[in-house]
């Protein structure tokens, strides 16, 4: 692979606009190379590359090669070789939003009324200003790393007070800073959590000295990264006569716990309950054992969080010193001259090739993970700190192929075996449509939703849209797409072999019932399928199932949880499957009134079964007007006020269009019409300008925006006339349009279908959108809730 899609393929996605511009750089260095070949042709005859090669060979063999004199020496530079630029550093102050002050690089060309020559110094301003922007980049973001690791030291403060306090609590530390004498738990416990409690006294008792002291160095309580900086030679008296004053003074590390408090974050509905209650956003340490369980895996997960974000900015200044490397090497190979050593020589060092603190702060993240969340269990950490990358494996590939080809002859049997028999013809066939396909049509619903999410997944790579971190993924844990098309074409195996299961439609001649087993076997493949969704064991993805059952789980106890990316991304989901839940209603109604037995569908003409309907078609609409209440409130943005108002008039609209399929009438079709038209109207309109960010007048990209994944703008057109249409596919349900090939249920699953794929479409989108606001925020880490608020933090924020 050649270098520039290798360092493409390694970008942070985020940070794409912050990296070097290779290619452009590479663009620039071949037309320079065009230049050169037009003005000498002899050099375009040469393969590139091959014309230094053999001038340093006859000059090898020619006696042309030898040593400079001195003023020649003088002339070229001290390394012999003749200077062709000269690196300036320049102290700029660009203090401002987004800015660092500091020194920007400017290289002068010093051969410039050579062949190309202008060219090259076009080459060489673009060369600073991208050094300039990924020098500046880099030291924005390690000065904002140092400051975090300073919040984190201090977090780590009041935890080892903090646990000290609560495993401990008639130590002599816990009350008063006498020095204690050193003894050994009463209580029996295993060697590495004895162990870390006794690191833990030790380490309060013996940091009383560098707690509070100016300049105190790393200790072990956690990640200190200030320096001392001491004038020892001048005054050193007076120093030690303030640092023994400091120590007199400074309280002890324990006494910390008076001015730290517990964060409440409103995620649960026990907090969201208790949020409601309490007038602070804080509470008193009560210092139980359940609060420092809390805090402990608050804290643990920001540690973890932090490691990764110093991964990423070590890989950033690795990838691009490499790239400056290349590109000065390529200018060479190309101009046949000598600037790479210079400008490499400038580049090493700058602050980007010289500075060590993300590597420093790498390293006491790691001892201190190591030894307070791993019980110093070294192995333990690092394997939580850096997760090994998913590998694929070729089974999933053989299940796949073997799965999807049986899925493809089911499918093509089942055709057959319906025109051979002719079962269409059949007088049971209407029956069957009443009764199996509604039970069927469940699993076409899933599988084909799944298939678009493969499908979305494969896009979303192929366009790099990050989207694991989009969703707050697990690293590790994520599926691809070869996963869900295998789990999609496994379900499509099962639900077609229970279909030609149920071709069977002859009735027994003397008990007038159909086979109760073949009957059965839609129930069986429902029941299997949800016990291998809630089954605890670490067998088919656990990790995935677990993650979609709890943002189920919040879309259902909507607002009592914290409303997250995945939550509402899943209800959004689940508007588009309501003829899929009522399929589950109508599996509790066919099966629970015992009208398998017969294939009859009497439970639908009953009024709870009426009742339910309204209720089942609420449910995702409910939940997502809910999350956008608590979004309203939580975040103050009226934009969220307004979202739930669609989804208001969504609800309005689906009760109309229920009501009309329920009692009929030209008054509830009426109603039905207008309500849907006007949620269909707001729904596109939010669809197309917030969730997608089109339709900008002032885009560069005119009706579009202005970063576009797709480079064909075609493309996004299609999507938006798509979506409008698909929207309208109501109009069938409310103004009764039928197909004479096809029976009602089987229209209504096309219809249904239609919104399915509608949906698929808008996924992408929307996460394109949403990875694009976050590479124009360069936002490419997770924001972790911290345990510990200390006052003065409080005074900050008032």
């Amino acid at each position: 692979m050649k270098f520039g899609k290798e360092f493409a393929s390694q970008m942070v996605p985020e940070w794409q606009r912050a990296y070097m511009d290779y290619n452009k750089l590479k663009g620039i260095l071949k037309e320079i190379l065009q230049i050169k070949q037009q003005r000498n042709p002899a050099m375009a005859a040469t393969p590139e590359g091959g014309l230094k090669r053999k001038m340093t060979m006859y000059r090898a063999f020619s006696g042309l090669t030898r040593r400079y004199s001195s003023k020649q020496r003088s002339e070229k530079g001290e390394s012999g070789e003749e200077q062709v630029i000269l690196v300036n550093a320049v102290e700029r102050g660009e203090e401002g939003e987004g800015k660092v002050s500091g020194s920007s690089y400017e290289t002068m060309f010093l051969m410039s009324s050579d062949v190309g020559g202008e060219y090259e110094v076009i080459f060489f301003k673009r060369l600073d200003e991208e050094f300039n922007k990924v020098n500046r980049f880099y030291k924005a973001n390690v000065e904002e790393m140092m400051n975090e690791a300073n919040s984190l030291n201090r977090q780590m403060d009041a935890l080892i007070a903090f646990r000290l306090r609560v495993e401990n609590p008639h130590h002599p530390t816990a009350f008063n800073w006498s020095p204690p004498i050193p003894t050994m738990p009463t209580t029996p416990a295993t060697p590495g959590k004895a162990a870390a409690r006794m690191d833990a006294i030790q380490e309060v008792e013996m940091s009383s000295e560098g707690y509070s002291a100016e300049g105190n160095e790393e200790d072990e309580t956690g990640i200190n990264v200030t320096n001392p900086t001491s004038n020892a030679s001048n005054n050193s008296h007076q120093e030690i006569e303030k640092k023994s004053k400091k120590i007199s003074s400074t309280p002890s590390p324990l006494q910390v716990l008076e001015h730290v408090k517990i964060n409440i974050s409103l995620e649960t509905p026990r907090s969201t309950l208790k949020g409601m209650l309490m007038d602070s956003n804080h509470k008193e340490l009560s210092f139980s054992k359940e609060e420092l369980r809390k805090a402990e895996g608050q804290l643990k997960k920001a540690f973890i969080e932090f490691y990764q974000k110093l991964r990423l900015l070590k890989s950033y200044s690795f990838l691009n010193l490499l790239a400056f490397s290349k590109i000065m090497k390529k200018y060479d190979k190309i101009t046949l001259r000598t600037a790479s050593r210079p400008y490499l020589n400038m580049v090493d060092n700058s602050y980007l090739g010289s500075s060590d603190e993300v590597t420093r702060l790498l390293q006491r993240v790691e001892d201190t993970f190591i030894k307070h969340f791993s019980n110093s269990n070294r192995s333990k950490g690092i394997n939580t700190l850096r997760p090994t990358a998913k590998r694929e494996k070729h089974r999933i590939t053989f299940f796949l192929g073997f799965f999807s080809g049986c899925s493809i002859s089911l499918l093509v049997a089942l055709i057959l075996i319906v025109r051979a028999h002719k079962i269409i013809d059949k007088q049971g066939s209407t029956t069957y449509m009443k009764t199996m396909f509604p039970l069927y049509s469940l699993f076409g619903f899933i599988v084909l939703h799944m298939l678009m999410y493969a499908a979305n997944i494969y896009f979303w790579r192929h366009y790099r849209v990050n989207y694991p971190f989009i969703f707050g993924f697990k690293q590790g844990t994520e599926l691809g797409y070869r996963e869900v098309f295998l789990l999609s074409t496994a379900l499509a195996v099962l639900a077609l072999a229970g279909v030609l299961a149920n071709l069977d439609m002859e009735i027994d001649t003397e008990t007038k019932d159909y086979k109760i087993l073949t009957e059965l076997v839609p129930l069986g493949l429902v029941t299997f399928v949800l016990l291998v969704t809630f089954c605890p064991f670490n067998i088919i993805y656990r990790s995935s199932r677990l993650f979609l059952l709890q943002c189920a789980f919040h879309c259902i106890c909507a607002p009592l949880y914290k409303v997250t990316l995945p939550d509402f991304f899943l209800a959004d989901q689940l508007t588009s499957q309501v003829q899929a839940i009522r399929s589950l209603q109508f599996y509790i109604c066919y099966y629970g009134w015992g009208d398998f037995k017969l294939r009859e569908e009497k439970c639908t003409n009953s009024n709870v079964y009426h009742a339910f309907l309204f209720i089942v078609a609420l449910i995702p609409y409910w939940a997502r007007f809910l999350q956008c209440v608590r979004r309203t409130f939580e975040e103050k943005d009226v934009m969220q006020a307004y979202n739930g108002l669609k989804y208001f008039a969504t609800i309005i609209a689906v009760i109309m269009r229920t009501a009309y399929d329920v009692e009929k009438g030209m008054g509830w079709r009426v109603l039905a019409a207008i309500t849907s038209a006007i949620a269909a109207v707001v729904s596109t309109y939010w669809d197309l300008v917030h969730d997608w960010g089109l339709l900008q007048r002032t885009s560069k990209n005119r009706w579009l925006r202005d970063k576009l994944l797709i480079s064909h703008k075609s493309v996004y057109f299609t999507a938006m006339v798509l979506n409008i249409l698909l929207r309208f596919a109501w109009v069938q349900s409310v103004f009764g349009f039928q197909v004479s090939f096809m029976h009602r249920n089987a229209l209504t699953t096309t219809v249904a279908c239609l919104e399915i794929l509608r949906r698929g479409m808008w996924n992408f989108f929307r996460l394109e959108n949403e990875h694009l606001n976050n590479v124009g925020k360069y936002r490419a880490f997770k924001s972790v809730p911290l345990p510990f608020n200390y006052d003065e933090d409080e005074d900050k924020d008032e």
